[in-house]
């Protein structure tokens, strides 16, 4: 992948007084979006003009995207001018019921663009955020959108931001018997430019986990029948393998601070699947578990001290914890149905997971102690649910019914809030299954 080089001059015009994070109506199962304006941003000559109008409709496509806000029709505003270096008629966009405004403008210079944003409270009259940030060549101009739309969310919302993240997946193309898989990579958006392949094809590719680190992911792939765990550093382009593992059904997941990975495999002396925990530096393996059962789908919390997993060994898979040692091993899920597939939020207090329950599958989350449990959704098949950074969103793979010749069972990736709201695909040049979302660049 080639070297991103990124310059951001950060520049508080003011410093912003204590604001109250945004107050989230839930009705029913909906959110009540919040209205914000934006503007046009006015730049210094063509390319800049250019450049402005990009960053518009990348900003209004993500937070639109994240079902908090919708942006009031360019129709309906009064006043058109460049609002950067002068206080807005404030009055003028109450009467549209902008709550928000945004306003921004681009310069070319000779070392790039340099771009002013500032953002106001309609209602209080007031500027809540103003920016000043610079990139050297339009090729950033999507990351320096991202990055905008993630400082305008957080000052809002109170929460961090996910939009300046990318999502790794399988790519499928195929007949159901014959799918070629391919590891590929994008914006969380989903935007056709930031699509990359990032193996050929030519051997099976299975669930790829990120590192916290953002720049190196896990994968599966199978070697002449023989499943292989790799290492792929984004940045550089270079993979290295892991090692060999016999019966492994998952990729790793990394530990938070990316210098340990857990994963399970079967021990070929017992025949027992098992989970263990490797050391990335010494490629010591040390076992956690040693059940007669299937333990396996491991998944660190935040802070690196607790895995989440799955195990039959209470007769079907449900849902235990343990301590990093494979110690006070809990059982968490206490609903009926077979779970699987549990991943920690990102905030340490939940845990997302897929279950089978009375034919259909669900993607749910539940607190860390098994409580309050609750569906997000429900269909014929879903799998692989994935927390944003922010741990307020979820993607997963939902696949349709295949049909008596063959054919159908399209996958395909989904992005919805954890309220059950705003579910949506993202779009992918074929079919997408196994996402992994990866931590803010």
């Amino acid at each position: 992948m080639k070297k991103i080089q990124f310059i951001f001059l950060i520049i508080f015009f003011i410093v912003p007084r204590a604001y109250s994070a945004l107050d989230v109506t839930i009705s029913q199962g909906k959110v009540e979006p919040t209205p914000i304006a934006i503007t046009n941003f006015f730049g210094n000559n063509n390319n800049a003009n250019e450049a402005g109008n990009v960053l518009r409709k990348i900003i209004s496509n993500n937070l639109t995207n994240s079902g908090l806000f919708y942006t009031v029709d360019e129709e309906l505003y009064i006043q058109s001018d460049n609002l950067v270096n002068k206080v807005p008629r404030f009055e003028d966009w109450k009467i549209i019921k902008a709550q928000f405004l945004l306003s921004g403008d681009v310069s070319e210079t000779e070392q790039g663009f340099s771009v002013r944003i500032r953002l106001y409270d309609v209602f209080a009259a007031q500027e809540i955020k103003a920016v000043k940030m610079s990139i050297p060549n339009k090729d950033l101009l999507r990351r320096l959108g991202h990055k905008i739309s993630d400082l305008v969310y957080e000052r809002i919302t109170g929460e961090g931001g996910y939009f300046d993240t990318r999502i790794v997946y399988i790519s499928e193309v195929g007949p159901l018997d014959q799918r070629v898989k391919r590891l590929a990579i994008m914006d969380q958006d989903g935007h056709s430019e930031s699509h990359k392949f990032l193996t050929n094809g030519k051997n099976l590719v299975l669930t790829p986990r990120f590192a916290p680190n953002n720049q190196t992911i896990t994968y599966m792939e199978y070697e002449n029948n023989l499943p292989r765990v790799y290492i792929y550093n984004l940045k550089t382009g270079v993979r290295e393998i892991v090692g060999d593992f016999p019966g492994m059904t998952f990729a790793p997941r990394f530990s938070p601070d990316s210098k340990k990975i857990v994963m399970s495999f079967t021990d070929p002396k017992t025949a027992n699947t098992e989970i263990y925990i490797m050391d990335l530096n010494t490629r010591v393996i040390n076992r956690l578990t040693n059940d007669p059962g299937i333990d396996t789908s491991p998944s660190f919390s935040p802070d690196g001290n607790k895995i989440v997993f799955n195990s039959d060994r209470g007769g079907y898979p449900q849902l235990y914890t343990m301590n990093l040692d494979g110690k006070n091993i809990k059982r968490i899920s206490r609903g009926k149905g077979v779970y699987g597939n549990p991943v920690w939020s990102p905030r340490g207090d939940q845990i997302a997971f897929a279950k089978l329950t009375q034919g259909s599958f669900h993607i749910g989350i539940m607190d860390t102690n098994g409580m309050n449990e609750r569906v997000v959704v429900k269909d014929f098949s879903l799998e692989s649910p994935a927390w944003s950074p922010n741990g307020r969103y979820l993607i997963f793979h939902r696949q349709k019914r295949s049909k008596e010749d063959g054919t159908g069972g399209q996958t395909s990736i989904h992005f919805i809030d954890i309220t059950g709201y705003n579910e949506r695909i993202i779009p992918t040049p074929r079919d997408g299954s196994d996402p992994a979302w990866s931590p803010l660049l």
